[in-house]
């Protein structure tokens, strides 16, 4: 159901998605990290989050419920002719915390494949909605797009609830990655399924 009510995000819709992903990121232990002042840090993700969700209704692909009750950000990787966010960017919204945002972009950086792949940004579905499938049918709408390119999907949550839910929807994880002095991520892939093919293929062909 949710995959059929789901629908691809208009540039009017970027605010109020800014507006979801900030609320949900309240308690996120990242963000407390990233910063430290419940104020300050609202101030700065809802200005963040509008210049990537922006970002990614032009060159990436952003699914929304109409209610608002579930968003999917994904990116793509490489972004052909898309202009990179780059530390002006993010200095603009990111004030006295940008030394911390920049140990997460070389941590994620560290992690990212240079291969071509889609990137699970941001899902979140309000507390009210869970259980409901909202997650599970946005992630289904994309992942009929990487499939059917055969490519692959990186993600990278900050949670280990994020963490179980995306295993259970046949994303492999892999071992943490720890901010300095920070709490831990965890990076996740999901093969491409035409290259899940190719593979199993190779391997009938060598036993």
């Amino acid at each position: 159901m949710s995959t059929l009510l789901a629908r691809p995000a208009q540039p009017s819709d970027v605010a109020a998605i800014a507006a979801l992903l900030t609320r949900g990121l309240a308690q996120d232990p990242v963000a407390e990290w990233l910063v430290p002042d419940p104020t300050e840090r609202q101030a700065v993700f809802q200005g963040l989050l509008a210049m990537e969700v922006d970002h990614a209704v032009e060159w990436g692909d952003v699914d929304v419920l109409p209610d608002m009750s579930g968003v999917a950000v994904w990116r793509r990787h490489p972004t052909d002719d898309a202009p990179a966010l780059s530390d002006h960017h993010l200095g603009t919204f990111t004030r006295g915390g940008m030394p911390r945002f920049r140990q997460l972009s070389a941590l994620l950086n560290s992690y990212r494949s240079d291969a071509p792949h889609h990137w699970l940004a941001w899902l979140y579905v309000p507390h009210d909605r869970r259980g409901q499938g909202v997650g599970t049918g946005l992630l289904a709408r994309h992942h009929q797009v990487v499939d059917q390119r055969g490519l692959p999907v990186d993600v990278v949550v900050t949670n280990e609830r994020a963490r179980d839910f995306l295993t259970a929807h046949g994303y492999v994880a892999g071992l943490p990655l720890y901010l300095p002095s920070g709490p831990r991520l965890w990076p996740l892939h999901r093969s491409g399924l035409n290259s899940a093919r190719s593979d199993h293929a190779s391997r009938i062909k060598k036993a």
